[in-house]
């Protein structure tokens, strides 16, 4: 397994489960707590929710498997990183407060180890900031951080005195979806800021690529799994693709022990060139 190291000097993993979409309907609870415990056998060890996925039923997902991970001697506490993602209209000081305590419950922990502002709402950000520090310094969050902030985002909130507490920005990032590299990666990776990448196989449209396929074959792994490995291989970047089976969920893992060669990484370049020019980023 990769790690990356956070400005804190915390080395947190760089493959993640991500649970968009998880916890929207009851009768598919049971087999969604089932794949969280599945991951959690497996090897994971970073989870990403958010109070918006399921309307927070994604959050209770992810802590009823692992409290059954905890019960089973899977998995101890010290070795997990839970993120879970704050709408923008719960922003407000106040509003962050009652979130956070809301996501912790689901949750079922005394602490949330990055907390992520989903993406930029009209709450000035220097509210925000000054409410995840008092969540960090009443130790109910370890890390903060932010998601789909582009760079002229991360400049504004870099200007703010407690900005440079911000240890992640997690955007829409793929091979063929590049565009974050032109100027908001190499800023992040300047200022200390890991880059998390959500949707990393393109929403699976990279599986049937024919060009990770021919990685794949090189390498004995399936193209979803090139793609996956290919975003692992950047400097200090966090991948969390979704899956909720156990066959894709070992597929995605064994890509972290990947390493793909100088002429994979030119293959992949010709194929999706890095941009040229500044292009808004991608979302869902």
């Amino acid at each position: 397994m990769r790690f990356v190291q956070l400005a804190s000097g915390n080395e947190v993993p760089a493959l993640g489960l991500g649970t968009w979409r998880m916890g929207e309907a009851k009768r598919s609870r049971t087999a969604e707590v089932g794949a969280v415990r599945t991951a959690l056998e497996i090897g994971y060890r970073l989870i990403d929710t958010a109070e918006m996925y399921g309307n927070g039923g994604a959050e209770e997902v992810v802590g009823a498997a692992i409290q059954e991970a905890f019960q089973a001697g899977i998995a101890a506490r010290a070795d997990l990183t839970i993120v879970s993602k704050i709408l923008p209209s719960n922003a407000s000081h106040a509003g962050v407060m009652r979130a956070c305590e809301r996501s912790l419950k689901r949750l079922q922990l005394d602490a949330i180890d990055l907390y992520l502002l989903h993406w930029r709402g009209s709450t000035p950000l220097q509210e925000t900031v000054a409410a995840f520090e008092q969540l960090r310094s009443e130790s109910r969050i370890r890390h903060w951080g932010v998601s789909n902030f582009d760079t002229s985002d991360m400049q504004q909130l870099s200007s703010l005195s407690a900005g440079v507490n911000c240890v992640a920005n997690q955007v829409y990032y793929s091979a063929s979806e590049r565009g974050a590299e032109f100027d908001l990666v190499p800023w992040q990776r300047e200022h200390g800021v890991v880059t998390m990448a959500y949707s990393p196989i393109d929403q699976g449209a990279l599986a049937s690529d024919t060009t990770f396929a021919t990685i794949g074959r090189r390498h004995r792994i399936s193209a979803a799994s090139a793609a996956l490995a290919w975003v692992l291989q950047q400097p200090g970047m966090i991948a969390i693709p979704m899956s909720g089976s156990a066959p894709h969920l070992r597929e995605n893992f064994a890509a972290a022990n990947v390493d793909l060669t100088a002429e994979d990484l030119a293959q992949v370049d010709a194929q999706f060139p890095p941009p040229k020019r500044k292009r808004p980023l991608a979302t869902t």
